[in-house]
């Protein structure tokens, strides 16, 4: 597939198949993003992947904790304050979210539903949980991480898979380290939900929008 085909057609990918994916072809993604560039070649990240039954026990867990209202314990805090851009844009996403479903902002079940759906990583059969060090941390390893993740989620849609990067998986970070074993030096940054796309669910096809050039590139000539 040809780099800007992959780049433009990568979406973020809200209902998987049920269909299992090979830990051959993991493996395959993963041996291509491990040549992803990094601060000083120093190659930070570590990576635990969750599929089958222990998957299945993160899934419970995470579902069992939003429902019973338990605070957010998270290695990486999610922003208070939004500069007023990044607000509009974010708040307009929830919108296409909710009126491509069909969901009226006023149906709080409906819109309930969809969350449950969420932070089920959306049925996903395979979901990487990106971290890094606790110790000497700094703020170049958080790059290296999106970097990495990228590569994944490029490598990914070159194979016909779909992705997801998701916060709302590594909201209970005590919790998926009893369930996946990781350390806890170790900070859990960010969820990558992996899987089969489901090309008949809208939020998987709606059209999507970025901001233009002339918004964020400041030409210095």
């Amino acid at each position: 597939m040809e780099l800007a085909a992959a780049i433009k057609g990568r979406r973020s990918i809200r209902e998987f198949k049920s269909q299992d994916v090979p830990k051959s072809i993991i493996t395959e993604i993963l041996e291509v993003s491990r040549w992803s560039p990094s601060w000083g070649n120093t190659q930070p990240w570590d990576l635990y992947v969750l599929t089958g039954k222990t998957l299945a026990k993160f899934k419970e867990m995470n579902l069992r904790q939003t429902l019973a209202g338990a605070a957010v314990a998270s290695d990486v805090p999610m922003l208070e304050n939004w500069p007023a851009a990044m607000k509009a844009r974010y708040g307009a996403l929830g919108k296409v979210v909710l009126s491509v479903q069909g969901i009226k902002r006023e149906d709080k079940e409906a819109r309930d539903q969809y969350y449950m759906k969420m932070v089920s990583a959306f049925d996903a059969p395979c979901l990487i949980f990106a971290c890094i060090s606790r110790e000497n941390l700094v703020e170049y390893q958080m790059l290296d991480i999106g970097l990495i993740t990228q590569t994944i989620c490029l490598a990914a849609h070159d194979k016909g898979l779909g992705t997801c990067l998701m916060a709302a998986i590594a909201r209970y970070s005590a919790e998926i380290r009893k369930i996946a074993a990781i350390p806890d030096d170790k900070k859990i940054v960010v969820g990558i939900a992996l899987g089969y796309p489901d090309p008949s669910f809208p939020l998987n096809n709606f059209e999507r929008n970025r901001a233009k050039l002339d918004e964020f590139v400041h030409w210095m000539e």
